[in-house]
C-alpha cells in the first residue's frame, strides 16, 4: 500500500529576466542543471560570458540598477572564502553557501550591509565542490554541538545566510541538491542542515531522501510586519501552510519569528499569527518543531544601503530610538532598547509555550 504525501500549496515563483554564465561556471555539472530549470521556468535570455567578470547589471540610476540586478540570476563558482566556512551563532555550527544573493524585496533585508555591488543573485555552478567540503567540518562545530540543549543535531550547517535557498530553487535546484547529499551521504557523525524561508513551494522537497537531516524553518510575522515589508515573498498563510505540509511529511521544521517588531496591536498579532501556526499543525504525529525569534536590527550601512533601495519606506530606522549594540570588533548594531526587548520577549515566548509546547526556542536575539 502507498501513502501519498500531502498537497503542497500553490505558491509565486521568481523567475529572472536574465540568465548570466561565467566561464569557469560552465564546467561544472550542476550548472547544466541550472540551466537546464531556467530553460523550463521559459527564460530566453541566456548569456554564456567569455570571462568570469560580471557586467552590464548597472543602470544610469540606483532604483534602474536595484531593477536590474533584482532580476538577474547570475550562475558563478564559489569564491574560496565560501568554501571555507565559517561558525555562524547563534544558529549553526557553520555556515555553507549555495548562492548569494536574494530575489525578495524586504525593507529591513537582512544581505544589505553584508553584500556588495547591485544585489542581483549569485547562485554557484560549482556545488558538487561546496558540499564535498562539508565533510572537513564534522565533528568540529563549536557553536551548537557543543550547546547541551542542541547537541543532538549534531554539526550543523546554515545555507540561509546570504540567500533564501527556497525562493531560488525553482530556477536553481541546488536546496534539492544540498538536502540529498546531506540525507544520503556516509559523514562522520551526526550531520544537520539547516535553511529558512520566505516562501512556500515546498512540491518538490517532499519526496526527497532527507533522512532527516534537513530542518526547513518558515520566516513568519504578522501582517504588519510581512504586509508591509516583505515584497515579492509569499504571504504568511502559505508559509505556514507549507510548514505543516513538510511536518506532515515526516520533517523537522522550524519557525524562524523574525523580524519581531513592536508595530501597531502587535502582541494581539503575535499572539494571533502563534495561534493560526498551532492550528495549522494539531494532530501532526512526532511533531519535530523549533523556533526561533530575532528582533528587528540594523547597522549604520544596512540603513544607508536601505534607503537608497527604497527611499519611500516607512520602517523605522531611527538610531536615536534604539540602543547601540557593539559586537567583538567595535561593529554597531541598532537594536531595541532594552524595555522593549523585554517586552517583546515576555509576550513572544509565552505565547509559544502555551500554543506550541512541543516547540524548542532555541534562542532569542
Amino acid at each position: 500500500m502507498t501513502t501519498s504525501l500531502p498537497a503542497a500549496p500553490t505558491t509565486r515563483l521568481w523567475t529572472p529576466q536574465r540568465v548570466l554564465v561565467t566561464r569557469s561556471a560552465q564546467e561544472h555539472p550542476h550548472t547544466a542543471e541550472i540551466l537546464r530549470r531556467c530553460a523550463a521556468a521559459g527564460v530566453d535570455d541566456v548569456e554564456l560570458l567569455r570571462g568570469d567578470r560580471i557586467t552590464g547589471v548597472r543602470g544610469e540610476s540606483e532604483r534602474e540598477t536595484y531593477a536590474r540586478a533584482k532580476s538577474t540570476l547570475a550562475v558563478v563558482t564559489s569564491p574560496a572564502s565560501a568554501r571555507k566556512l565559517d561558525p555562524i551563532p547563534p544558529s549553526a555550527d557553520w555556515r555553507v553557501d549555495l548562492a548569494r544573493g536574494c530575489p525578495a524585496h524586504c525593507q529591513y533585508c537582512y544581505l544589505a550591509g553584508s553584500l556588495t555591488g547591485p544585489p542581483m543573485t549569485r547562485v554557484y555552478g560549482d556545488l558538487e565542490e561546496i558540499l564535498a567540503g562539508l565533510d572537513a567540518y564534522v565533528g568540529h562545530g563549536t557553536i551548537t554541538s557543543t550547546n547541551v540543549d542542541r547537541a543532538a543535531e549534531g554539526t550543523t550547517f546554515e545555507a540561509s545566510c546570504y540567500t533564501d535557498p527556497l525562493g531560488i530553487e525553482h530556477v536553481t535546484g541546488s536546496l534539492s541538491a544540498a538536502i540529498r547529499h546531506v540525507g544520503t551521504h556516509d559523514f562522520g557523525g551526526p550531520v544537520q542542515l539547516r535553511a529558512t524561508t520566505k516562501f512556500a513551494d515546498v512540491a518538490g522537497l517532499l519526496d526527497l531522501p532527507h533522512g532527516g537531516r534537513t530542518r526547513l524553518r518558515f520566516s513568519v510575522g504578522p501582517e504588519s510586519v510581512v504586509g508591509r515589508f516583505e515584497g515579492g515573498t509569499d504571504p504568511v498563510g502559505k508559509r505556514i501552510d507549507a510548514l505543516a505540509t513538510l511536518a506532515r511529511a515526516g520533517w523537522p521544521v522550524g519557525l524562524t519569528i523574525a523580524p519581531i517588531m513592536p508595530v501597531g496591536d502587535w502582541r494581539a498579532a503575535y499572539s494571533d499569527l502563534l495561534a493560526r501556526v498551532a492550528a495549522a499543525l494539531e494532530g501532526v504525529d512526532d511533531l519535530d518543531l523549533t523556533a526561533e525569534c530575532i528582533t528587528h536590527r540594523f547597522t549604520p550601512g544596512s540603513k544607508e544601503t536601505l534607503e537608497t533601495w527604497y527611499p519611500r519606506t516607512r520602517l523605522e530606522m531611527d538610531p536615536e530610538q534604539r540602543r547601540t549594540k557593539r559586537g567583538k570588533f567595535g561593529a554597531v548594531k541598532h537594536v531595541y532598547p532594552d524595555d522593549v526587548m523585554a517586552d517583546l520577549r515576555a509576550h513572544v515566548t509565552s505565547e509559544l509555550a502555551e500554543r506550541l509546547p512541543a516547540a524548542r526556542v532555541l534562542y532569542w536575539t
